[in-house]
């Protein structure tokens, strides 16, 4: 295999003509080309020189702008057009089409590179703490803040107990919803809206206090 050279990638154009692919292109092609590595194969196995053939990419480039692949893997999966971009919570005025809208958007994501390229990841975190710190700092957490927000709009208007808005129960609907997806794959309209139908919302329905002895 020849070496591959620093200069940005080819693109073909009609006629047999030639583009050299720069900027925000290059940079979008080397986001997925890492994501779709990383889905495709494991986090030990991810490198530049990996990346870059898959990118079509010069690997020189690659080092001087990113100092590690786990750098680079951060920035591709924050990224709004490649990655999970930032989350923004939907306003229907129902907790149920809020939490449905919220949850289809996640489970569409599950399919798609950056949101396959987290399932070789779950399975290293122990090995990784400070990789998943950051993952968790800029992708779980933001995520879980979009549910907390339809808890407490539900919980102003008297569909969410006070008590249910909790940062334990908003991560109950994301977890289900990624182990039913590694257990069955694509997951439907109607699996999305039974989770919220039949234990999200009767674990958050607003409802008298149990007295206790």
């Amino acid at each position: 295999m020849g070496t591959l050279s620093d200069s940005p990638s080819l693109g073909s154009l009609p006629g047999g003509q030639s583009t050299r692919r720069r900027g925000t292109k290059l940079t979008q092609a080397i986001y997925l080309a890492t994501l779709n590595e990383l889905a495709e194969t494991s986090f030990e196995e991810l490198s530049f020189d990996r990346i870059a053939i898959r990118a079509g990419a010069g690997k020189a480039s690659l080092y001087r702008r990113w100092s590690t692949p786990e750098e680079l893997l951060l920035e591709a999966l924050t990224d709004p057009s490649a990655g999970f971009g930032t989350p923004r919570p939907p306003d229907t005025g129902s907790v149920r089409s809020d939490l449905i809208s919220t949850f289809r958007s996640f489970a569409r994501v599950l399919d798609q590179p950056h949101g396959r390229a987290l399932r070789p990841l779950m399975t290293q975190r122990p090995r990784y703490p400070e990789l998943f710190a950051e993952i968790r700092r800029l992708l779980v957490e933001p995520r879980l803040e979009v549910v907390m927000t339809i808890l407490r709009a539900g919980a102003e208007r008297g569909e969410v107990a006070p008590e249910a808005v909790r940062p334990r129960i908003a991560a109950v609907g994301p977890r289900l919803l990624i182990a039913e997806h590694m257990d069955s794959g694509a997951l439907t309209k109607a699996e999305i809206e039974a989770v919220v139908t039949e234990i999200l919302l009767p674990l958050v329905s607003a409802r008298p206090t149990i007295l206790r002895d």
